[in-house]
């Protein structure tokens, strides 16, 4: 289902939770849909039209210490440290849920102006 650019949608037909919007970040069109099932935030970005590098993140608590972030690259690019640091902020900002996130970042541009962008667009529209 395509959504106007700058756009949002929430709920729909699909059995689960979730958005999917379609803005432009740094002149590429970008796709974003978040996903929230039972045990998991799915969120998948693409500006190039299908998935690229699968990210898990994870947060992972103590009693006697702060709690700890862990992201793994499943698929995909694992010399992108940008990549790994925008899992890490998304996690991060999920900390008051105990589910894990699985993201997909399909980028044309992996800079980290654009990173900072789809973070942000994840946040304004999170389902946490």
């Amino acid at each position: 289902m395509e959504t106007p650019a700058g756009s949002a949608q929430a709920g729909g037909r699909f059995p689960l939770p979730h958005r999917s919007l379609s803005l432009d970040i740094k002149g590429n069109k970008t796709d974003i849909v978040i996903s929230r099932y039972e045990d998991n935030f799915l969120v998948i970005v693409t500006q190039i039209g299908c998935m690229g590098t699968i990210l898990a993140a994870k947060k992972d608590e103590s009693v006697f210490s702060d709690p700890t972030y862990n992201v793994s690259v499943l698929f995909g690019k694992r010399d992108e440290p940008l990549l790994l640091a925008c899992a890490r902020q998304l996690i991060e900002h999920i900390s008051g849920s105990a589910r894990p996130l699985v993201i997909s970042l399909g980028l044309k541009d992996h800079s980290q102006g654009t990173l900072k962008d789809v973070v942000s667009a994840i946040v304004d529209n999170r389902l946490w």
